[in-house]
Order: structure tokens, then C-alpha cells, then sequence
């Protein structure tokens, strides 16, 4: 017999929160359920965080939850130490918290951080060379790439320093044998930055696949379009997730609505 995973009453959560941070969790639990649509969820592993407005806390995914179990109820709210600040009948997953908490704690304009395990990220991840510039998609992410070098399971605290160091200023990172992660200025943003960075990895893995000597793209294009690219992002658009987002809202309202819970 099948049991349903424990959700918070949607009615109950909305009540004890402001109106600003039940929309951030509106939008969290959107994102998750896009990512699953997507088909770059890991069963309960992996995780995306979003800050609560007006504070220097985060929501992260209930630990056992699949991404398109997830309910705007249903997420953890922690503060910066990982200590759940609402009743949830869920724990996070520590790894989760090191990676989420490490970049919140330094990046104080990203709300929020997106961290996958997909094939194709994985792949390209343990290439010495990381992502080549062979298509455009990897144009926009090499205008703001980071790697960070595999210490295993992401528990110890001590390697969190390491990570803001590798990251700095950048919104894409590379973990070494591990996976992508993105991090931005909306939830809007950072998820379509992670789609970049994953059909970048994408076209790499199935060009390589080929058997074809691979163009690179010319430097002086390289360096002509990180400079397009950082004026775009000063715009009022951002990255670009703003006119995104609705039309993702509008195919997923109707094929699984369920995330508003």
C-alpha cells in the first residue's frame, strides 16, 4: 500500500507567513516541479533554495520529498546555522544545507541557488576542460564560470570556505565530479540560467559523441559577447528569467498546479 508523504496545510502556512515570502515559496515549489518536468531531478537528492525575503534565512526541500511532491507548503524554512524556524515533519539533507548556506552566507545579491546532479552535468563536470566553448549556450555560461574540486559528500563545514572562494562573483559553478549549480538575483533567473548550463552540457556531451573535430568559438567572439552579456544582466530584464517565467507558470499551471498547495 502506497502512503502519501505528510504536507503541511497550505491554509495553515499562508497564515503564519507574509504575503512576500508565501509568493517566494509559490515560486520555490514552481521551480522544483519545473526541474522535475525537465527531467533534471536526482529521486530526493539535489536541492534549490530561495531566501525569504527581508531576511538572511532560506527555504530548501523537505528530505524524502521527490521535486514534484513539493508544495509551497511543504518546504523548510532555516536560518543561516540550519535550524528549522516552523514545524515541518522533514529534515534537510545536511549536504544540501553546506552547499545552499555557503553561498547565502557570502552572496548577498543571489536569492537563489539551483544544484544538480543531471547526466550530462555530471559528464562534462569531470572533463579536465570543463564546458568548451562550442555553441552559443556555452557563450552565456563562460561569461560568469566557476569550478570548485570534488572533496566528496558535501558534509564537512570546513570545505564551505572553499566554495565562496571558488565561486566568487559568478552565477555558474561547476563541482567537479559532481555536478552544476546556479545561483541569481530571482528564482526566475537562476532557473534559466541551469537551463543554459544544461543544454550547454547537453550539446557538448552529444557533440563530442559525434566523432567530429569540434569548432571552437572565436576568443574575440568570447570576449565580445561576456561584455553584451554583462550589460544585459544590468537591464531590468536580468537574465532574461522575467520574461521567461510566466510562460513557464502558464504550461505548468496546466500540467501540475499542485505546487501553489
Amino acid at each position: 500500500m502506497s502512503v502519501a508523504p505528510v504536507q503541511s496545510s497550505s491554509s495553515c502556512v499562508k497564515d503564519q507567513v507574509s504575503a512576500a515570502e508565501w509568493q517566494a515559496r509559490v515560486d520555490l515549489a514552481a521551480c522544483y516541479r519545473l526541474v522535475a518536468q525537465h527531467g533534471w531531478d536526482d529521486l530526493i537528492f539535489t536541492h534549490i533554495s530561495a531566501k525569504v525575503p527581508g531576511t538572511e534565512d532560506f527555504l530548501i526541500n523537505p528530505y524524502g520529498l521527490m521535486f514534484h511532491e513539493i508544495t509551497a507548503s511543504s518546504l523548510v524554512k532555516v536560518d543561516q546555522s540550519g535550524n528549522k524556524l516552523m514545524d515541518s515533519p522533514y529534515e534537510i539533507n545536511p549536504a544540501g544545507y553546506t552547499i545552499h548556506s555557503a553561498v547565502h552566507e557570502v552572496r548577498h545579491d543571489v536569492v537563489c541557488v539551483l544544484h544538480t546532479h543531471t547526466a550530462s552535468g555530471v559528464a562534462v563536470s569531470a572533463q579536465r576542460q570543463g564546458i568548451l566553448p562550442i555553441s552559443q549556450q556555452s557563450l552565456f555560461v563562460l561569461s560568469s564560470l566557476a569550478y570548485h574540486a570534488y572533496e566528496g559528500v558535501a558534509l564537512n563545514h570546513e570545505e564551505k570556505a572553499r566554495l565562496q572562494a571558488d565561486l566568487g562573483e559568478n552565477n555558474f559553478l561547476m563541482l567537479h565530479n559532481h555536478g552544476l549549480l546556479t545561483c541569481g538575483p530571482s528564482i526566475a533567473d537562476t532557473f534559466l540560467m541551469m537551463f543554459i548550463f544544461q543544454r550547454a552540457c547537453d550539446i557538448q556531451v552529444m557533440a563530442q559523441n559525434g566523432g567530429a573535430e569540434l569548432i571552437a568559438i572565436e576568443p574575440q567572439i568570447l570576449a565580445g559577447a561576456k561584455a553584451m552579456i554583462a550589460g544585459v544582466t544590468k537591464s531590468a530584464q536580468g537574465m532574461g528569467g522575467a520574461l521567461a517565467w510566466p510562460a513557464l507558470l502558464r504550461k505548468l499551471d496546466k500540467l501540475d498546479p499542485g505546487y501553489k498547495l
